[in-house]
């Protein structure tokens, strides 16, 4: 088999590749119409920047089995087209943890004391000890917002440094934060108790702007800010008005919002250290880069799996064949669970009912996890990392079998644990009918787990459908399906809906105003 790398790819990895016994060939600067007369005669297509994987090379790669980016971004390979194909998409989304967490700390640590700017004075030939008095990092209160491994790993380089770390992270336990000598907070405790602030997180339409006049004001008087992960997380107007009037002491700046950014108003200014994105510029992070993706490459090339794969499952069919009936309520109901349950994620039991126990359920397992982090994860979950996604957070994952079927032939049961509750979902198949959302926390139900789904906690008495019908008729919210789950006349109730729209947040908060309803969950699959 043959491997075709482009952009330079590091020699280290594709020795490896190589070594394997494949054969590597290694061009540069190759155009798309002279990339698709040879890309036939090749197994895998290494890219680093560069080089464009589009629709058309696709295609005509014939033999194309994976395309491998050493680098974290795809968004010069088309996806798509990729999948459409079978072809596996690969990056390398580890391969420049250090050459991030180093630069982060060594742009704490230079704002801290001031050292960018000493040095220019001095080489400007002024010596001027008097300006650049800078403060230690001993003992002052570090804040990490995002605790994945760029985070995790400043984290450790702060404790080495005798800093005090505390840290906000949604999908991330108490315990588990624990575990890394970091104290787990709200963000707002976070930005309102930290010396020192530093972030770790995707820019999304969650956090952008996340840092803004508002949250700035929340802040400790003489904060110091560090971004070294995504420009448009932190305003910039704000934090150049702060910087001017002394809210925030100094920040350290590697990302902007729009790059490259050759001219900024921030950096008039005297109390700031900049960088022009050099998080992952290390010889190390392009060599590890190289190296994770040809190892994948060789995988894949040999029959195996990818860790890293971006677009497609590449588990074997042997395995899914069996159980390919039950992936779509699996995911569901790893979807379901992720919407209606609240608080970090410390525990997930999957147990299969029935005749379902009789196979090899390890790939529903999969593909439940999947279901389960998509709605809360930054990154793009599949069947490939997922497993891994889950253990990186601390979950635990338990997977069980009882081959009594009860009152369904087989029957999955999903139960989530938190540090604030326990939820449990339950779904089965039925012939000619399809997927079917059975138990809700115990509650029998029968209904259809697809599109918007608004999940009701109610007091079981006379009226409560008529009140929720007449609720939804007042809001122009149709109601395709309903049906309830009791245990006992008189006591807790579920209500499921299937509804033919989304609901607004206010009228969903405005359901526990109704006499008897005091939980209500918005659910889209």
């Amino acid at each position: 088999m043959k491997v075709l790398a482009m952009d330079k790819c590091a020699e280290e990895g594709l020795k490896l590749i190589r070594e394997a016994g494949f054969e590597v060939d290694s061009k540069a600067g190759l155009t798309e119409d002279e990339l698709i007369k040879i890309i036939p005669g090749y197994d895998a297509l290494i890219v680093r920047s560069e080089t464009k994987a589009t629709p058309k090379i696709i295609e005509a790669g014939k033999n194309l089995k994976i395309i491998g980016r050493a680098g974290v971004g795809v968004d010069n390979i088309d996806l798509p087209t990729a999948t459409k194909h079978g072809v596996i998409v690969v990056n390398s989304p580890e391969g420049n943890t250090v050459a991030a967490a180093e630069h982060t700390f060594a742009m704490l640590l230079s704002m801290a004391r001031s050292i960018p700017q000493a040095h220019a004075k001095l080489k400007s030939g002024v010596w001027d000890k008097k300006s650049f008095k800078g403060v230690e990092v001993l003992n002052k209160t570090l804040g990490v917002v995002g605790l994945g491994k760029i985070g995790r790993r400043v984290a450790s380089y702060a404790l080495g440094m005798g800093m005090r770390v505390i840290g906000s992270d949604p999908f991330v336990t108490a315990e588990y934060a624990k575990g890394l000598g970091v104290e787990l907070k709200s963000f707002d405790e976070v930005i309102k108790e930290a010396d020192f602030i530093t972030f770790h997180i995707p820019k999304t339409k969650e956090t952008a702007g996340l840092i803004n006049a508002q949250t700035i004001a929340k802040m400790k008087k003489g904060v110091r800010l560090v971004n070294v992960a995504r420009g448009g997380i932190v305003d910039e107007k704000a934090l150049y008005d702060a910087l001017k009037n002394g809210q925030i002491k100094a920040a350290a700046l590697d990302v902007f919002e729009k790059e490259p950014t050759e001219s900024s108003p921030l950096f008039e200014l005297d109390n700031i250290v900049v960088t022009p994105h050099l998080g992952a510029s290390t010889v190390e992070a392009q060599v590890n880069v190289a190296i994770d993706v040809a190892e994948q490459v060789i995988e894949v090339l040999k029959g195996g799996a990818a860790r890293s794969a971006v677009n497609i499952p590449s588990m074997k069919p042997e395995l899914i064949a069996p159980v390919k009936p039950y992936m779509g309520i699996a995911e569901k109901l790893g979807a379901l669970a992720a919407q209606v349950v609240k608080g970090a994620i410390s525990k997930v039991e999957v147990e299969y009912s029935g005749e379902i126990a009789e196979l090899n359920v390890s790939p529903l397992t999969t593909i439940v996890l999947k279901g389960l982090l998509t709605p809360i994860l930054d990154v793009k979950v599949n069947f490939v990392n997922a497993p891994l996604a889950a253990k990186e957070r601390g979950i635990e994952v338990v997977e069980s079998k009882n081959n009594e079927g009860k009152d369904f032939a087989s029957l999955i049961t999903l139960k989530i644990k938190t540090e604030k509750e326990e939820r449990s979902v339950g779904g089965t198949i039925f012939a000619g009918v399809g997927d079917r959302l059975v138990s809700i926390d115990g509650f029998r139900v029968d209904a259809v787990p697809e599109g918007y789904m608004i999940i009701l906690q109610n007091i079981d008495k006379p009226g409560m459908i008529g009140k929720v019908g007449t609720f939804l008729g007042q809001h122009s919210i149709n109601i395709a399906a309903m049906d309830v789950g009791r245990v006992k006349i008189g006591e807790r109730a579920v209500m499921v809906l299937n509804v033919d729209n989304l609901i607004p947040d206010k009228v969903l908060q405005d359901f526990t105003k109704i006499e008897g309803i005091f939980g209500a969950t918005l659910v889209k699959i």
